[in-house]
């Protein structure tokens, strides 16, 4: 799992893909600092240090490494052992802005090493409250400048008394976040080939008896035809032939270090092998095997990253890459050559996309199965796919997620270029949520995933036969432009239930155009439809029907073809089944499979339902793809310092975190600009009086009692109260129910009546903060209608999420109920959204209920728990 403390040791890739590994510095350090300086040419100690003097070392690691209570900082990057880079930076005595000096060992330059500890330190001072870092560089330093220019952090220069005076902005917006990825992508890549494109490959465990995994694995490479070398290691199987592989007795035997090593010994000898391995010089591994104690899988990645090795697995299939022949795998199916990269973590389910995609004549372009995901995940391949010039879709099965924010962004980059589709694994949540809001009882584990690949631009289907369904028509059709479906069938009653099928998936059948439908007329014979859905009737000959499947592709208001036919004596019509120039799926009643990829490269599938669904997740697909990227807004008028201020002084006196009073709450709202219902605090029955005179009638009154989470099911709430009277007695009441237990109460202003909703936040412990939006009022719970979207939101994120909830019907309006103010719950959203984002402490946020009215938005119950806790940057380079 990545250390999510700012600062800690992370290890990361240079640009050539070797790993080393970032961490704070220390007095024990104090010695490796002096050596890195010494060590330095002339050349560089000038630039460093604008003069000659080495004896400046000692003074200089004294100051690197000393403690200070933590207004400085430094970061060493260190390469087996040794310390190739040093990073820090001094507070200036300007608010918000510290100077920053960098060294670089003279044999690491050109490696990314400097770049890498400006973004880990970037990162670092952001978490402490730094704005922009401030460096002095003569003018002949290019080197440096050019690590402050190409960071992405938009450095700004000025020249003084010959010196290059360097401003730059910590802001982590767009444009630095690409070029984080740009590089991060770059260097992946790099360290990826030795496991994905190896030169020779060795199996560790081969074993000679057959139906074992070592035995499998082998024999799968040898007929697979790689062609790299290919090497058994068994003591006990060492021989020139072992299923075709030459076979030694131990990793020193080897003619040549292989690139990849392939681990299939038992869980106890794992951390051993991949330690010998890694002083043999071997760059990746695969470990198959599974029931890794926990000292185990410490010990195995703790050999990967000493050594800088990649590794795939533990608890997995293997990997393949059809282009090299390589199948390092032990599944009974070698993969076709084709288009699809597939990332899975269940073995399983990889066999089964396996022969699913040979089957179709997709093909496999590479395959990894990553298991336990110490290391390579589905980020990697994402990476990978985009730099792979075979590769035409991407197929993900992710059952856990280590980074979602940066798989997220990773993966919207990724579908721009391609086609990602992936199944809903691990919907259903497998314990009970100790949920203390409906917000967080909303925040189920199918929402927050269905939100991040919404986002992420990837297609989530709810099954493995749906998304090979989809893969069926995304592999060879391209994405239509619309919704808009045309349906042709020779069977009538089988085209209403194509067209069915369009409507219940979100498509929708369009009335065809005056021309098309007189060509129809001309060449169908006499009792055909000639409206959408058409029907040519049984009589039809595949010339005919080929010829008004192009009239219907040429028609302006389709966007797609949905052909269906059904087998009769008078002919076979599967033979008209070709595309054209807009994306096609077919439907052949009574095929045996549930789809097959034709001759012509048209998806065929048995019923019209699993074709509805593929030509929608196409058309979801291309919307997405089609959508261009927009940062997240920052609403105006936030009050950001505010809001700092009311959850610090909170956490300060409630270590542990616990729930917001409610003026605390409100006024934590108000200083995000959100819209509550005007409100006041009352202790007493005066209290009370005096706010409701102020607020004017009628009021409600809420008691709040810290261990009532549900004001209406604990009889904390009295509405419609008007008069001086009403508000003594309904107090009285309150007081007498909860006696000791009441701590005060909220009056407000009642708000006129108009659609009541949820919007909430929770922090996710893997997926960050996310913004909950559905119905709300008391109901919430029973009626389930709500979505998510991973803050912070976009315009277009909030609009989604508006019109997700069967709901949204009532907030567009109809005869009865005048349309809600979209636009002000819009901003109420993002404002929500940007508030979760910026402060982490905040668990659960249930604005319940919010009631949006044709003249505005107004909070009317409000709930925020705090706990502490650290930022975390999501977009920060760094292994797993």
């Amino acid at each position: 799992m990545t250390e999510r403390l700012s600062g800690a040791r992370a290890f990361a890739l240079l640009t050539d893909g070797t790993q080393i590994e970032i961490r704070r510095l220390g007095a024990a350090d104090e010695e490796a600092v002096r050596e890195l300086h010494q060590g330095l040419r002339e050349e560089s100690l000038y630039l460093r240090f604008f003069g000659l003097n080495r004896a400046m070392a000692a003074d200089v690691a004294a100051r690197v490494c000393r403690a200070d209570g933590g207004a400085h900082a430094a970061l060493g990057a260190w390469l087996h052992g040794d310390l190739v880079g040093v990073a820090e930076y001094e507070p200036t005595g300007v608010p918000g802005e510290a100077e920053i000096a960098m060294a670089v060992a003279d044999r690491m330059h050109h490696r990314g090493v400097g770049t890498l500890l400006l973004e880990h330190l970037g990162s670092l001072a952001r978490a402490a409250g730094i704005v922009a870092f401030r460096a002095d560089t003569l003018p002949a330093n290019s080197a440096m400048l050019r690590v402050f220019a190409d960071a992405g952090m938009g450095a700004r220069r000025r020249t003084s008394g010959g010196v290059v005076e360097v401003t730059i902005p910590l802001a982590s917006g767009d444009g630095y976040l690409d070029a984080v990825a740009e590089r991060e992508r770059q260097a992946d890549v790099a360290s990826l080939e030795p496991l994905l494109r190896p030169r020779a490959v060795a199996v560790i465990g081969a074993s000679r008896r057959r139906g074992t995994v070592g035995a499998e694995l082998l024999r799968n490479i040898i007929a697979g035809g790689f062609k790299g070398g290919v090497y058994a290691v068994n003591p006990h199987c060492a021989g020139p032939d072992l299923h075709g592989a030459p076979c030694v007795a131990a990793l020193a035997d080897l003619p040549e270090a292989p690139d990849l090593a392939v681990i299939t010994v038992p869980a106890p000898s794992v951390p051993a092998v991949a330690a010998a391995c890694g002083r043999f010089g071997i760059p990746a591994l695969v470990v198959i095997g599974s029931g890794l104690t926990a000292e185990q899988g410490r010990g195995l990645l703790a050999a990967c990253r000493e050594y800088g090795m990649r590794l795939v697995g533990p608890n997995c299939l293997g990997v393949a890459n059809t282009a090299l022949g390589l199948d390092a795998t032990f599944a009974a199916r070698r993969p076709e050559p084709g288009t699809a990269g597939v990332a899975v973590q269940s073995g399983g389910v990889g066999i089964a996309l396996i022969e699913e995609l040979s089957r179709l004549g997709i093909g496999v372009s590479t395959f990894a199965s990553v298991g336990d995901k110490y290391d390579v995940s589905a980020n990697d391949l994402l990476m990978w796919w985009e730099s792979d010039e075979t590769t035409r879709l991407g197929v993900l099965h992710v059952e856990s997620f280590g980074n979602p924010r940066k798989f997220a962004r990773t993966a919207r980059r990724v579908a721009a270029k391609m086609p990602l589709l992936t199944v809903l694994a691990g919907r259903s949540a497998p314990g009970t949520r100790a949920a203390a809001s409906h917000t967080a009882a909303a925040a189920t584990p199918e929402l927050t995933r269905r939100a991040l690949f919404a986002q992420a631009g990837i297609v989530a289907t709810d099954d493995l036969g749906e998304l090979v369904d989809a893969a069926a028509l995304l592999a060879t059709q391209p994405p239509p432009a619309g919704p808009r479906v045309a349906v042709l069938s020779n069977a009538g009653g089988a085209g209403v239930l194509a067209a069915d099928a369009c409507a219940d998936a979100g498509l929708t059948v369009p009335v065809l155009s005056q021309a098309t439908r007189r060509h129809l007329g001309r060449i169908l014979p006499s009792g055909a439809a000639v409206a959408n859905p058409v029907d040519t009737t049984a009589a039809v000959s595949a010339d005919v029907f080929r010829d008004a499947l192009g009239a219907l592709a040429a028609d302006d208001a389709v966007d797609a073809v949905l052909a269906l036919v059904a087998p009769t004596a008078l002919g076979d019509l599967r033979g008209a089944l070709r595309g054209g120039r807009k994306p096609m799926a077919a439907v052949v009643l009574g095929q045996a499979e549930t789809v097959v990829v034709n001759d012509d490269a048209v998806p065929c599938y048995a019923y019209p339902e699993n074709a509805a669904r593929s030509l929608a997740h196409a058309w979801t697909y291309a919307r997405r793809r089609d959508v261009p990227r927009e940062p997240p807004p920052t609403p105006p008028g936030l009050r950001q310092d505010e809001a700092a201020r009311i959850i610090g002084g909170f956490l300060d006196g409630e270590p542990d975190g616990g729930w917001l009073p409610p003026g605390q709450v409100y006024r934590l709202l108000e200083s995000y600009g959100l819209p509550v219902a005007p409100w006041r605090w009352a202790r007493t029955a005066d209290e009370a009086i005096a706010a409701a005179r102020d607020l004017g009638v009628p009021v409600a009154l809420k008691a709040h009692v810290t261990k009532v989470v549900h004001k209406t099911a604990a009889g904390a709430l009295e509405l419609g109260l008007t008069g001086e009277d009403a508000v003594r007695a309904a107090f009285g009441r309150l007081a007498e129910r909860f006696g000791a237990d009441l701590e005060g109460m909220l009056v407000q202003a009642m708000a006129e009546r108009g659609v009541e909703v949820l919007c909430g936040a929770v922090q996710d412990e893997v997926f960050g903060a996310v913004v909950i939006f559905g119905a709300g009022g008391v109901d919430t719970d029973a009626l389930a209608d709500r979505a998510a979207r991973l803050a912070p939101l976009t315009t277009r994120d909030a609009d989604e999420l508006i019109r997700a909830p069967r709901l949204s019907a009532l907030l567009s309006g109809h005869p009865a109920r005048p349309a809600g103010d979209v636009g002000r719950l819009r901003d109420s959203l993002l404002r929500l959204s940007r508030l979760a984002a910026d402060h982490p402490e905040i668990a659960e946020l249930d604005l319940n209920p919010t009631i949006v009215r044709p003249d505005g938005v107004v909070t009317v119950d409000a709930r925020v728990r705090l706990v502490p806790r650290r930022r975390w940057d999501p977009y920060l380079r760094r292994l797993r």
